[in-house]
This record gives structure tokens, C-alpha cells and sequence, in this order.
């Protein structure tokens, strides 16, 4: 039992008293003067990025280097400053985060080129260089006064060292203390995006009523009590206003006026049908959470892999699946809610009644939506079928780890996933029985 335990189920995700992190996005609204200081260091960052990329290819290219230090980026970086001192017009932390997403960047190449080594199929890109459509954001710490809130009557302006005060729609309050601030260009508009940090006592809540999540192509989500849920293919109603747009950019000459303010039209196109999805998942993640359910099974799925799959690729990103999960564990963490996570493994093809998997000719295909046994003879919906397989991982990954409450979400997924990767191999040696029927929940 102890060789298939690691296959069964994968980690529990788990909190009590927690630092909740969020980010809050409000409109800004800068005028001609603002927007051409945002413009500048937005530019400014971009090309910063680049100088020191171009450094650390033409390194790369003679001698082969292997890893990315701290210190040797940071010679590439004071090298293309006293080469160009217009970056000295960047804020010292907006340049600081220029350099942090660099290192990420080679940290991230450097890792996978060694996990290419290892025999593991994954890409091992070098780090692109950027346009200036693909640089949008730049980001200011909190800490030492490089920005603040101002109220002027019954009007909000913030203000930023280096660009000066303005409006900024504060639709809501903040909570907990503001750790950065972002300013974002997207379609042509402005948007501040602080990000904060609030401790929080989370209550306890008794384990009764727990729910397994599917999440699939034809059903966005389907739980293991028999709720299926559809969401409206917001891409399809828009594409026609898309494909337009699309062709009328592609008319344009490169580098005019009309067609970067075709380019905006379309990117506004786009953005809508993302504010869709969002609010969707917002809703939808909300309402799960609302339901009475006290515990969630979600499936681990390799999203990045899945789309691999040409004919599914645009089907799953609309699908909106990593956004809705984070919206989910994150609430579920605020609320005490427990949360799972099982391997996705052979879900669509396990029997949830007798444990039989179906192997051969007998698989189910995409096509197939209806999972017959031919083992105990059960017929049911094959996504409903699979969330009660969920949930019965989930069953089986509690009596693994005994006596341990609460849980914890996908705030800080790199974090949160390695800690209850921990507490998952810890707990390989205990020695699964049976599992019974249970409820279920979605991710």
C-alpha cells in the first residue's frame, strides 16, 4: 500500500494563523504631464532590461556560463548605467525590480537547462528580450516613502516619487499594510496595483461537509454532490469585434498613429472579454465557498503540459482554470476552509464506486461523456464520476495525515505548494485504509 500512496494523493494545503497577502487594483487617471513620466520610465525599464540581457547573452555565448549570481548581474547592471546615465532617471528600487526580474528569468533558464539534463521534456529558452509591448509595469516599495495616498476633499491622488500626484479611483478600502506599489499600462489606460500583507487569526471549522471538484472542458466545474457548472464562452461572442480589429491592425503601417490606436481598440477587445472571465471566476469562487462545503478536493493539473495539445490549447486558456483555483484557495483560506489537492491522475478513467481503472481499449476518449464500470456495472456522468474520485483522494489523504486542522490556499503558490509537499512525504509512511464515499469540492 505504501508503494501507491505517493500516486493516490499529493499534498494537503494548509493554514491557521496566516499573513494573508493581497493585491487591490484601482484605476488611475494621470494627466498629459503624468502619463509622459510613466511613458519615460516604462521605456527607461524596458531598455535597462535589455542592456543588461544583451550583457549576459554575449557572456553566455563565450563562455558558457551555468548559473546567474546575484553580484555578477549586478556588474552587468552598473555597467549599462555608467554606460547610460538616463537610467539614473528610473527610481533606485524601480531599477532594483528590473534586476529581480532578470534573475528570475536566468535563475529560471539556469533550472530548466539542468532539468533538460536530467531527461525531463521541458523548453529551456534563453530570456527573450522585451518590446515595449511586453514591458508594462513598474513597481515602487512602500517602505521608504517612494509613494503615498492623499485624500483632497472628496477625491483620492496618489503620489509617486519621480512622477508626480494623481487621481486614482479608490473604490474600496485598503486592508493590511501596503508592501509595493505597481503602475500597469494595459490598453492604453492606467491601473495602481498595491500589494499587502495582513495577519490574520483564521477560526476552525469543523471538517463536515466536503466536496470534490472536477474541472473539465464541457462542464467548467462539476462537484461530486451532482452540481454541474456551465461558463459562457465569453471568446467565441466576442471574436467577430476581434477578428475586425485584428485585420484592421494588420492594414495599418507599422509605427503610425492609427494603428497603435487600432492596437489599443483591440487590446480594450481583449481586456473586456478578460474582465468577463474574471468576474465570472470572482462570482462563481464566491458562491463555492458560501455553500456550506468545509472542505475542497482539487485535482493537480499541469496546465502547461495540457496545452501542449493544439487542439485543446485555446479551449483551456478560455476555460480560465489557474485563475478560478487561486480566486477559490484564497477565499477558502479567509474563510478556515480546508483545502486539497490530489493527483489528477486516471480520475476520468477510476470507477469512484469500485476503484476499478480502465486501461486498453476500454479508456473513455474526450468524446465519450457517460463512464460505464464493467466491473460493478455503475453508470454515471464521467465528470461527476471523477469528482467523486477526487473526493475520495481526498478521504484517503486525511486519514494519512490524522489529527491536523485547518489548511491553506494558493496565495503564495511556489511557497505554499513546497510546504505541504513536506508535510505530504512526511506522512508516505503511514498505511492507508479503505476509503468510504464522501462529499466533495471544486478548484
Amino acid at each position: 500500500m505504501r508503494a501507491n500512496c505517493r500516486k493516490v494523493y499529493k499534498y494537503e494545503l494548509r493554514y491557521t494563523n496566516m499573513e494573508l497577502k493581497r493585491a487591490y487594483v484601482f484605476r488611475l487617471y494621470p494627466d498629459t504631464k503624468r502619463q509622459r513620466e510613466i511613458n519615460e520610465r516604462l521605456l527607461l525599464a524596458q531598455r535597462l532590461y535589455n542592456t543588461i540581457l544583451e550583457k549576459v547573452k554575449s557572456e553566455y555565448g563565450k563562455n558558457k556560463i551555468t548559473n546567474m549570481s546575484k553580484s555578477t548581474l549586478n556588474k552587468y547592471m552598473k555597467e549599462a548605467i555608467n554606460e547610460n546615465k538616463d537610467f539614473l532617471k528610473l527610481y533606485s528600487q524601480t531599477r532594483q525590480d528590473v534586476f529581480i526580474r532578470l534573475l528570475k528569468a536566468f535563475r529560471n533558464f539556469f533550472r530548466r537547462c539542468e532539468e533538460k539534463k536530467t531527461g525531463k521534456k521541458v523548453k529551456a529558452g534563453f530570456p527573450r528580450f522585451k518590446s515595449i509591448d511586453r514591458y508594462k509595469s513598474i513597481t515602487y516599495p512602500q517602505d521608504n516613502g517612494s509613494f503615498s495616498i492623499e485624500k483632497e476633499r472628496k477625491v483620492y491622488m496618489l503620489r509617486v516619487s519621480g512622477i508626480g500626484r494623481m487621481k486614482i479611483e479608490l473604490h474600496r478600502p485598503i486592508e493590511g499594510k501596503i508592501k509595493t506599489l505597481t503602475i500597469k499600462k494595459k490598453a492604453g489606460e492606467y491601473y495602481a496595483i498595491f500589494t499587502t500583507v495582513k495577519e490574520v487569526q483564521v477560526p476552525e471549522v469543523a471538517d463536515t461537509n466536503p466536496v470534490g471538484i472536477d474541472m473539465g472542458l464541457n462542464s467548467f466545474v462539476a462537484l461530486s454532490d451532482g452540481t454541474k457548472i456551465e461558463k459562457p464562452n465569453f471568446a467565441k461572442k466576442s471574436a467577430k469585434h476581434i477578428a475586425r480589429w485584428q485585420r484592421i491592425v494588420a492594414r495599418r503601417n507599422k509605427g503610425s498613429k492609427r494603428r497603435e490606436k487600432a492596437k489599443q481598440k483591440l487590446q480594450r477587445k481583449w481586456e473586456h472579454v478578460a474582465n468577463q472571465s474574471n468576474d465570472f471566476a470572482q462570482k462563481l469562487s464566491s458562491k463555492l465557498v458560501k455553500s456550506g462545503y468545509t472542505s475542497f478536493a482539487l485535482e493537480e493539473l499541469n496546465i502547461n503540459n495540457m496545452v501542449k495539445n493544439s487542439n485543446l490549447a485555446q479551449a483551456i486558456y478560455a476555460a480560465s482554470w489557474r485563475k478560478f483555483m487561486q480566486m477559490l484557495s484564497y477565499k477558502a483560506e479567509s474563510a478556515g476552509l480546508r483545502v486539497f489537492v490530489v493527483d489528477a491522475k486516471d480520475t476520468t478513467q477510476e470507477c469512484s464506486r469500485c476503484g476499478h481503472v480502465k486501461t486498453g481499449d476500454e479508456r473513455l476518449s474526450l468524446s465519450e461523456r457517460v463512464y460505464h464500470c464493467n466491473v460493478c456495472g455503475l453508470t454515471i456522468d464521467r465528470d461527476i464520476n471523477s469528482a467523486l474520485v477526487i473526493k475520495k483522494r481526498m478521504e484517503m489523504l486525511k486519514r494519512a495525515t490524522p489529527g491536523q486542522g485547518g489548511s491553506n490556499a494558493l496565495g503564495d503558490v511556489a511557497s505554499t505548494m513546497q510546504r505541504a509537499s513536506q508535510v505530504a512525504s512526511m506522512n508516505q509512511e503511514h498505511t492507508l485504509q479503505p476509503f468510504v464515499a464522501g462529499e466533495a469540492h471544486d478548484f
